[in-house]
């Protein structure tokens, strides 16, 4: 009975490896789960100063950063945007939701230069009066951290594909 529990967890843990290998190929470039639409969702709520959307689309993303896909993928920067998307769940006050979106944008950033996270252009923004990033799927400016007040302040600095 030992033995066949051995061979098992052998055999999965082969399996489970080899998996990952082919994951990482191609320079970390791969399908990743809808995380780049909920991020995109969470944007949309700051642009438009909803602080009650902006927290719900975020504890979306938060339920799907725990799956099991995301966390394989996200590694590390998964720690990260669940920090920050959380932070954004438990308040209602656009302030903080926003200062937690730049640091959430700057992992989102990171993970969009290494995954491919759409098959579609996906535009990294910069708001030089933030001074932060953010990443949209349009290449017009709609800015999150100042909503109506600054809706078009900002620039596309890079293009990712």
């Amino acid at each position: 009975m030992k033995k066949i529990f051995l061979m098992v967890a052998i055999l999965t843990t082969t399996l489970v490896q080899t998996g990952f290998a082919q994951h990482d190929h191609a320079t970390h470039k791969t399908e990743t789960p809808a995380l780049l639409p909920l991020y995109y969702s969470i944007k949309d709520a700051l642009v438009s100063g909803n602080a009650n959307l902006a927290s719900s689309k975020a504890n979306e993303l938060v339920i799907a950063l725990n799956t099991s896909e995301a966390k394989a993928i996200s590694g590390s920067s998964g720690d990260e945007l669940l920090k920050h998307a959380g932070k954004i769940v438990e308040s209602k006050d656009l302030k903080i939701q926003r200062e937690n979106f730049a640091n959430l944008s700057a992992t989102m950033v990171v993970l969009a230069k290494n995954f491919q996270l759409s098959n579609e252009p996906i535009y990294q923004m910069y708001c030089p009066m933030k001074k932060a990033n953010w990443l949209s799927s349009s290449s017009s400016v709609k800015n999150p951290y100042f909503g109506n007040a600054m809706l078009t302040c900002g620039k596309v600095v890079e293009t990712l594909k």
